[in-house]
């Protein structure tokens, strides 16, 4: 039986580490985004689930952004928001790129040393 699609915009299908905070902040869990799209995203819950018409703030470190989001649909611990409109929120820019770039120059330079006393 194919479901009926009831978004107005596509989501991508992700595998995102987010934290949920409900409660004006008083509680945060761990969650799943498994899709997204700039409306809205399919949360995934290990345990209990927040309840329909509940609103939180969604932390989505990889994508170094945060939104405020309403919660539309629940099934089973699969929760389904919609993104208050102009809410993406931009995380401040973590310095892991520049640290990246350092430990790929130290590798190289550690690579070429190894070479070198092979004799290769």
């Amino acid at each position: 039986m194919d479901m009926i699609e009831r978004r107005e915009h596509a989501r991508d299908k992700v595998i995102y580490g987010g934290i949920a905070s409900l409660d004006e902040g008083k509680t945060t869990r761990h969650c799943v985004v498994r899709n997204l799209s700039e409306h809205g995203a399919q949360i995934e819950f290990d345990k209990s689930r927040p309840s329909p018409g509940q609103r939180m703030a969604l932390t989505i470190a990889r994508k170094g952004r945060s939104f405020l989001a309403r919660i539309i649909w629940l099934r089973d611990n699969f929760v389904g928001v919609a993104f208050s409109d102009g809410t993406a929120i931009r995380l401040p820019d973590s310095d892991i790129e520049e640290r990246l770039r350092i430990s790929e120059k130290k590798k190289r330079q550690l690579q070429r040393r190894i070479d070198e006393l092979l004799g290769n």
